[in-house]
């Protein structure tokens, strides 16, 4: 979820904090609030390519893809269904998944910051074992220690997370970079949405040491395995595989969410991506929605809102 300028911000306002000597070994547990899906509506999709899932009233139809959290880049898809349902479609909304950060205000205040503490490099603060561990993955991905130099371990874990996913060639901006453009090219309107970074910043300073240290295990567990999960799930999101695309990494997502604010920022997403689908039912016709698929099938996720609004849903086993 994080486009790069917003992950910087958020890496430099960390690594300027204050944190113990020594990384916390014993972390607290992170809570997912995607952790729980609701069953029935995670369905083996029947026609052609990925999973379509359809929220209606009386008189419109919002075609609802659900979309990888993480995928590799240009990823090839079976864009059929898609295309012909672009056609005449009154709006296509993009997954609201973007943050932004102002230059003058909350990047300029974390770049301030890293003057004036950088806290050496975080390798020196973990144990002998994580600390072999951590500097054979950084080598690998072409990174040298001064790369991570922070105090806090949430702050190496994101960027750790960044680093892997630009070496691995992974993006949480596909399909929906393919999608806009090709809306564009039709006409048809786009909906999208950014969030501020700046008001999350203090919840990200008070996020517990702890709970950083266990985000970075985390993201040290992935990069070491590499990307085979994300490309088995990538695959299987292809070919409306539901339950296999779900067994896509979430480590920087569930570190996200730990951040103190997090679920508050979780629940907004969630209710502006529903609030958006419904004003899309209000026109007569069609539309469609890409919404990360956790998000949308978690419980209170997207589709359960929408159906205590009283749309009518239907899985992708029903089309």
């Amino acid at each position: 979820m994080l486009n790069r300028l917003a992950s910087l911000a958020a890496v430099l306002v960390l690594a300027a904090l204050p944190a113990s000597a020594q990384v916390p070994l014993t972390p607290a547990p992170v809570d997912d609030p995607d952790a729980t899906l609701v069953e029935e509506l995670v369905v083996r999709g029947r026609l052609p390519g990925p999973a379509w899932w359809r929220v209606s009233d009386a008189d419109t139809t919002v075609y609802v893809l659900g979309v990888p959290s993480l995928a590799p880049k240009r990823m090839e898809w079976d864009r059929a269904i898609f295309e012909r349902r672009l056609e005449g479609a009154n709006v296509v909304i993009l997954p609201f998944v973007n943050v932004r950060a102002k230059v003058s205000g909350s990047l300029g205040t974390a770049f301030n910051l890293m003057r004036l503490r950088s806290g050496g490099p975080f390798e020196e603060r973990l144990d002998p074992g994580t600390r072999a561990r951590f500097v054979a993955v950084r080598t690998r991905l072409g990174q040298d220690a001064g790369r991570y130099n922070t105090r806090n371990p949430l702050a190496a874990g994101v960027q750790l997370a960044i680093d892997y996913r630009d070496h691995a060639q992974l993006t949480n901006m596909d399909p929906a970079k393919l999608v806009r453009l090709l809306a564009q090219r039709k006409g048809v309107k786009v909906v999208e949405k950014s969030y501020d970074l700046g008001p999350q910043l203090g919840g990200i300073i008070r996020t517990p040491a702890s709970t950083g240290r266990l985000c970075f295990d985390e993201v040290l567990a992935q990069a070491e395995a590499g990307p085979g999960v994300t490309l088995a799930a990538a695959r299987a999101w292809a070919v409306g595989d539901v339950e296999g695309a779900l067994q896509n990494e979430r480590t920087y997502e569930r570190c996200l969410a730990a951040v103190s604010g997090g679920r508050t920022y979780d629940e907004r997403t969630k209710a502006d991506e529903a609030a958006a689908i419904a004003n899309a039912l209000k026109t007569p016709g069609h539309a469609i929605a890409l919404v990360p698929l956790r998000p949308l099938l978690a419980q209170n996720g997207v589709l359960e809102r929408l159906r205590a609004q009283g749309f009518t849903v239907k899985t992708p086993g029903e089309e």
